[in-house]
């Protein structure tokens, strides 16, 4: 989990490096085209190969990279408009969308508790926009609209997870959004620098190393276990704005995204004890 903590926090900073040069949109699709190599040589390198691509399941992998695509959009859309601090802790509102969608999506329960915590993160969510106190921008309503969109994405690998290996999901995410970001950067498209491609092969690589490592967290401990080292994120990213980029260290974001991790943490506890 450390590995994925860092894998994302880099990955943020490489991202704003990117978009000195390109856009959202060409961002998008040298990622899912550098990350369909990437899964590519992995398969090629690995028992099984190739035949790790099977599967029976091509409508779900569509729905839910689609849900995927608004996530990834999202959040580097807002990663240019927003401080990270703010960024990182809107971004953990992902598991209360999945809490508070999969009654409707999934059938799941929602128990009193899981609508406790979810009711706790969105508490959390208005103290770090304080609409009315402040100008919410676009860049926050955004992530909040990727978070929705990142939530799609969970559920369907959830669904997915009973039949498919992680990089057989990984390959679809890559082969199914890589002809999509090129219809949306196709007007814009151009060959990078030298410079601007080594930063865009790092958002490649720590997109692949961050879900291999979360895959690999949770397959070794319970995700109780796992989860809170993934909420070191938020301070950590907050003293990469400060030094980086001298964003201030607001409160309110600092107060609000405990909230919200807090809501995230008795979600998990719920699961668990399934209540």
């Amino acid at each position: 989990m450390l590995g994925a903590v860092f894998s994302f926090s880099t990955m943020a900073v490489a991202g704003r490096a990117v978009f000195e040069e390109l856009d959202v949109y060409q961002l998008m699709f040298y990622r899912s085209a550098i990350g369909l190599t990437l899964v590519l040589i992995y398969a090629a390198c690995t028992r099984g190969g190739f035949g790790k691509f099977r599967t029976q399941r091509i409508k779900l992998h569509m729905v839910r990279n689609m849900s995927h695509l608004v996530g990834q959009f999202g959040w580097f859309f807002a990663l240019g408009l927003i401080p990270l601090a703010q960024l990182f802790a809107l971004e953990f509102t992902t598991p209360l969308w999945v809490a508070a969608l999969a009654p409707l999506l999934l059938g799941e329960r929602l128990t009193k508790m899981r609508l406790a915590a979810v009711s706790l993160g969105f508490i959390g969510v208005l103290v770090v926009l304080r609409p009315g106190l402040e100008d919410v921008s676009l860049g926050s309503i955004v992530m909040l609209i990727g978070a929705v969109g990142f939530a799609g994405a969970m559920m369907g690998t959830k669904r997915l997870s009973t039949t498919e290996q992680p990089v057989t999901v990984l390959f679809y995410m890559a082969l199914i959004q890589t002809p999509v970001g090129l219809l949306l950067a196709i007007n814009e498209l151009h060959w990078p620098t030298l410079v601007t491609g080594l930063w865009l092969i790092l958002v490649a690589v720590l997109g692949f190393t961050a879900h291999f490592c979360i895959v690999r967290a949770v397959s070794l401990a319970d995700a109780i276990v796992v989860a809170p080292l993934d909420f070191i994120r938020l301070p950590l990213i907050a003293v990469v704005g400060v030094v980086l980029y001298s964003e201030p260290l607001e409160l309110w974001v600092f107060v609000g995204g405990a909230l919200v991790l807090l809501g995230n943490y008795g979600n998990l506890v719920a699961e668990r004890r399934n209540i």
